[in-house]
């Protein structure tokens, strides 16, 4: 059986960037596990997800690849690296072949809340800041969900837009982290994603910002997938 412990990468999703992830690091860091933080461009999927490789390349051994929002999509695709063993989805879009994060949103739930994203600049997305905290960080400390309104990552259409061509959940295990009161991603988006993939699924009462506001689940989950891809 084998021994070794999964590394761990984790990826970020739109609108922010990996620094958001530190508390889950911390706490991986804290119980044994070796983490890698991906810092993406989000300017194209394809460019994300070559980043993302770059990581996985620069570790010997199994990974748990890991993604919140729109980083669903770019280890959706990433996954296919062959040290990765498992995928953990945090309140994250999991497209299928040929879908992307644009198709995914095209027709929302009737009564969805509708996040506030900036009509498009240049070619780039931003969220209206003065309702970024209630749609992306509704329990983070405001100090801070202000702080992430006012240093917004561009994010690209082409990130946006990009599709997957293969998709990793169809050949191995994952795991699906819902956020009950999210305003971004509608629950029932995310359980409808999370039956398609045959993901093992976790619920919890967070917003979007789930990985900020909660560290704790979010390690858990994660060190779950470890321990199951470590004694399967």
């Amino acid at each position: 059986m084998p021994t070794t412990t999964p590394h761990v990468v984790l990826v970020h999703g739109g609108f922010v960037d990996g620094s958001g992830w530190q508390g889950v690091y911390d706490r991986l860091t804290k119980d044994g596990h070796t983490v890698t933080v991906v810092q993406n461009p989000t300017i194209s999927l394809d460019g994300d997800v070559a980043t993302t490789k770059q990581a996985l390349d620069a570790h010997d051994g199994p990974a748990i690849l890991v993604g919140h929002s729109y980083g669903g999509a770019v280890i959706t695709e990433a996954g296919n690296h062959p040290a990765v063993k498992a995928l953990v989805y945090i309140a994250a879009f999991a497209p299928d072949k040929g879908e992307s994060v644009s198709t995914l949103i095209a027709d929302p739930p009737p009564g969805a809340p509708v996040p506030p994203i900036l009509p498009p600049k240049d070619g780039f997305l931003f969220l209206d800041r003065d309702r970024f905290a209630a749609s992306f960080a509704g329990d983070v400390p405001g100090e801070e969900s202000a702080f992430m309104a006012d240093s917004q990552v561009p994010w690209g259409l082409d990130a946006l837009s990009g599709a997957v061509s293969c998709p990793a959940w169809r050949a191995k295990p994952s795991w699906y982290l819902v956020t009950t009161d999210d305003r971004m991603i509608p629950p029932p988006a995310q359980r409808a994603m999370c039956e398609r993939i045959g993901a093992t699924t976790v619920e919890i009462a967070a917003s979007h910002a789930v990985y900020l506001s909660q560290p704790d689940a979010v390690a858990a989950l994660i060190s779950a997938a470890a321990e199951a891809t470590t004694s399967s």
